[in-house]
């Protein structure tokens, strides 16, 4: 992104709004959606800086669009930008109250239309037509310029829940400015002026201008990067809807595309769906990134046809993308949710463009072998191997897309062609020999259990829940180690406390009693264990040191190679 193609400036509202300049929501962006809760944290900040002392308060990101740096499209920020619009307004219906009250009305009026002129726009004195500084989406516009912004009769019936939205927020800020106004002994109609400059030389934005949508999405990706969590959602929905837009279409068509679309987006998040939607593309298209992920659709979706082929393919599959990431909602049988789970748990995410495309021609007994072979692949490459990702989503988005083809049209076929990614045996054998987790951390914790578990169910043939509150993780070697470890130097105990072969499952009673004791001591609690591979440890070793931890891995590296195994690879 050019520095020509891209401008960021701190600006205060008076600033944005003056000096001729003139914004526009674009024709399908969401509509005005913020409640009392968003007004009242907005009017409490605008009293921050009155009552409060505060020198200024900071407003967030603006970005916009513009070729000629007069026009503006708003490309985020447009529910702040049409509040601050409507406090205005309210201010301007408390000095009208004062002109009608014939409180000082020549100077309260010129006060009206000054506030006007500046933050509103010009109003026709004859027809009273606005020619507005803001104007609203294509829902909301008719109302806003129709009945707000004359400060007419505002009616009630027969129109949107948007266009309630604005209403009850002009009447909310009009309610509270008269409160405020009851707090004053002085001249009201300097207050409600001084008010406006307040507002306007103390609230202010990092204001971002880009010169196309292209570049505006580059803005999203970057700032969302940093945490900053802007709508690219609406960004891609009017994009796509300014396309219907332009072949005319009809109004009813738009809005059964946008009821389909608003549809999808509730049921992902705004946030999740830029996620869904590249996961989704990459499941039938060439790889793309989320940075270029704008761009290709810009390129590839350009007209009627592609923008109806992009929602009913992107409705194909959502449920499918639902099932991945919030499996406890979907309606797949347990096993298929808790082979999800685990690879939520391994923080695994690759597969999903190939889990989207097999489950468009596969059954479910054959989408569960696949998402547990995909189980399989990432406890190996991710999880013991640490293997860079980078290989391993060329390779799931290339098998995906060769089902979309039909090129692979069985799980044989499939499975098969992930073989570049399923690590060999020798290969895990050995990662899995060194292999450590540190506990303290959580996740690591759960993976641990799970491991162990799997282990225990191929030793003794028990199936354990591993994330179940009746045992812990038992660490032979305590992690605070009292008297009696004189086996292992001051190196060894930083090396080898969380090593695989160090762990074992035991009963919540019996590992509060092992506590950080000795060996001996923890060799007779461990034979008792109900656990096979904990009387294992008692068993076979009458010490414990840094060689049988290396002995006790070895073996459970070789038992592991059977237990996460795909047949069909090997």
């Amino acid at each position: 992104m050019s520095a020509t193609n891209f401008k960021t400036e701190n600006n205060i509202f008076r600033k944005l709004i003056g000096n001729g300049l003139t914004y526009k929501i674009p024709h399908f962006q969401r509509d005005y959606s913020w409640t009392e809760s968003e007004w009242d944290d907005l009017w409490q900040d605008v009293l921050g800086t009155i009552d409060g002392g505060e020198p200024a308060h900071y407003m967030g990101y603006l970005v916009l669009q513009s070729d000629d740096e007069k026009t503006f499209e708003v490309i985020d920020g447009q529910q702040r930008l049409t509040t601050l619009t409507l406090i205005v307004l309210a201010v301007l219906k408390n000095l009208q109250d004062l002109i009608n009250n014939q409180n000082k009305p020549d100077q309260n009026q010129k006060r009206a239309d000054q506030i006007r002129q500046s933050y509103i726009g010009y109003l026709d004195p004859v027809t009273l037509v606005s020619r507005p500084k803001l104007t609203l989406n294509r829902n909301n516009n008719d109302y806003f310029q129709t009945y707000l912004i004359p400060l007419g009769h505002l009616p009630q019936r027969g129109f949107k829940a948007s266009e309630h939205s604005l209403r009850k927020a002009f009447e909310w800020f009009y309610k509270r400015i008269q409160e405020y106004l009851k707090k004053i002994n002085g001249d009201l109609g300097k207050s409600l002026a001084q008010l406006i400059e307040d507002i306007s030389d103390k609230l202010f934005f990092t204001v971002i201008t880009v010169t196309d949508e292209l570049n505006a999405y580059k803005v999203f990706e970057t700032l969302n990067a940093r945490g900053v969590k802007l709508s690219s959602t609406d960004l891609l929905k009017n994009y796509l809807f300014s396309v219907m837009h332009k072949e005319n279409q009809h109004e009813h068509e738009l809005k059964t595309l946008e009821d389909r679309w608003e549809n999808m987006v509730g049921r992902l998040g705004s946030e999740s769906f830029p996620d869904f939607l590249r996961i989704h593309w990459n499941s039938r298209h060439t790889f793309v990134r989320q940075s270029d992920l704008f761009k290709t659709i810009r390129r590839r979706v350009s007209n009627r046809e592609s923008v109806f082929s992009l929602l009913r393919d992107m409705e194909q599959d959502i449920d499918t993308y639902i099932a991945l990431t919030d499996p406890e909602i979907s309606e797949w049988s347990s096993t298929l949710k808790d082979h999800v789970r685990k690879l939520k748990m391994f923080s695994v995410r690759q597969p999903f463009p190939l889990i989207l495309a097999a489950a468009r021609i596969l059954n479910l007994i054959d989408l569960e072998t696949l998402i547990r072979s995909c189980v399989v692949i990432s406890f190996r490459y991710n999880v013991i191997a640490k293997q860079q990702s980078n290989e391993q989503e060329r390779v799931y988005t290339t098998v995906a897309q060769k089902v979309f083809k039909g090129e692979l049209i069985s799980l044989n076929q499939i499975l098969i062609s992930l073989k570049p990614i399923y690590l060999e045996d020798e290969a895990f054998f050995y990662s899995f020999t060194d292999k450590y987790f540190d506990t303290k951390n959580s996740r690591n914790a759960r993976i641990v259990r799970y491991i162990l578990c799997q282990l225990e169910k191929q030793e003794s043939n028990q199936e354990y829940e591993f994330e179940s509150s009746t045992f812990n993780i038992e660490h032979i070697l305590p992690q605070k180690p009292d008297t009696g470890w004189q086996n292992f130097s001051d190196a060894d105990l930083e090396a080898m406390t969380y090593r695989l072969g160090n762990m074992a499952l035991l009963e919540k009673n019996k590992n509060q009693l092992a506590d950080n004791s000795n060996f001996q001591i923890k060799r007779s609690i461990l034979l008792t264990s109900g656990f096979r591979t904990t009387q294992n440890i008692a068993e076979e070793n009458e010490s414990w040191s840094p060689e049988r931890i290396e002995t006790r891995q070895k073996k459970m590296a070789k038992s592991a190679k059977t237990v996460w195994r795909i047949s069909q690879l090997c």
